[in-house]
């Protein structure tokens, strides 16, 4: 009788572990009980849908075409603060889009840092922007940024990597530099980047349990930014609809946020440190980070910049990690990206 009963327990305890970590299943756009498709999409060849948003000149009389691919929880509604002047003088095409499984963008079961690229590719020769562009891919679209410059160099033009993402399972890196570095981060991040890493399938649970605190950054906790970043935040909040960021969201936060975090911090399919410079003659690689930023060490940053030298670093002192929303940053992000260096009086580390 007490056999019985233990394996009717482990049998219900067991179903409960199942129900626990299996995430819902998406609410698609167009679906009978999804949100509308109100953006325009292109259909990749896999059958999935990306929806894009195009800013600046017009494509045709464009002199530099830009594929911005946006961070955690947001969406192609990402402004990059440019100013109208700069847009006219240099001539800019902004085109943003949804990343798989954001916004009104299909989600994509195996989606990879490799996909990432391919997609970008994909909505740029549906769009017919031609046979090269600029990339600038921001905090956690960075590595879409890297996986650009991976498996598509012949198609770009030149690239920034805005706060990028750091994957401290990168092989090359310093075990030593990567434990300092992860210190810094709050225990919480810790933990639940070991488990994207380690247990990815656990993740949806870890993201929804109430038990221990999760990813600080989805539970817009303000303690994880620096005081600049705080005051950009509170201005951002009394300019920007509280919308923006729920459809971001809205076809399902694993689908959205749990995987990219799974994907952003897996094992890649390369090692950055092993990447050649595509631009031995023309166009240039940036990275841009603040010297303030808690989410992604500067520590890191710079050993990636002196491991691969050709990569132009720009280490701003008293920005965070919404550094692309301080005052002219943009404005320099971009001339640095299409002229191919930094003409900018702001303060940086160069050492």
């Amino acid at each position: 009788m007490l056999k019985e009963i233990g394996g009717f327990l482990l049998v219900a305890l067991g179903g409960w572990i199942y129900k626990a970590i299996q995430p819902p299943p998406p609410r698609l756009c167009g679906s009978p009980n999804g949100p509308p498709v109100t953006a325009t999409r292109v259909k990749l060849r896999d059958g999935r849908h990306l929806a894009y948003k195009e800013r600046g000149v017009p494509k045709e009389k464009a002199k530099y075409k830009i594929i911005v691919a946006h961070g955690i929880a947001d969406s192609k509604e990402f402004i990059i603060p440019v100013s109208q002047e700069l847009v006219e003088e240099m001539s800019l095409y902004l085109l943003s889009y949804d990343r798989a499984g954001y916004g009104e963008s299909d989600p994509n079961p195996k989606r990879s840092v490799k996909s990432e690229a391919f997609d970008m590719q994909e909505l740029a020769d549906q769009l017919e922007i031609g046979p090269s562009f600029y990339v600038i891919g921001i905090s956690m679209g960075a590595y879409a940024a890297w996986s650009c410059l991976k498996h598509i160099p012949h198609r770009l033009a030149g690239v920034a990597l805005v706060v990028p993402i750091i994957n401290y399972w990168w092989p090359s890196l310093p075990a030593s530099l990567c434990s300092e570095a992860y210190r810094t981060l709050l225990v919480q991040d810790q933990w639940a980047l070991r488990i994207a890493h380690y247990a990815p399938h656990l993740v949806y649970w870890w993201a929804t349990q109430k038990w221990f605190p999760a990813f600080s950054a989805l539970e817009g906790t303000l303690k994880i930014f620096s005081q600049k970043d705080r005051e950009i935040i509170q201005k951002m909040s009394a300019n920007q609809p509280t919308t923006t960021e729920d459809k971001a969201r809205q076809q399902g936060d694993f689908e959205s946020i749990h995987r990219d975090i799974m994907v952003g911090f897996s094992t890649w399919d390369f090692d950055p440190m092993d990447l050649s410079n595509p631009f031995p003659h023309k166009g240039s690689v940036h990275i841009w980070q603040g010297y303030e930023d808690k989410l992604v060490p500067f520590l890191l940053q710079r050993y990636v910049s002196k491991r691969l030298p050709w990569i132009q670093y720009h280490e701003l002192a008293d920005c965070g990690h919404l550094l692309i929303k301080s005052d002219g940053v943009s404005d320099e992000i971009l001339r640095a990206l299409v002229c191919g260096e930094s003409s900018s009086n702001l303060a940086e580390f160069n050492d």
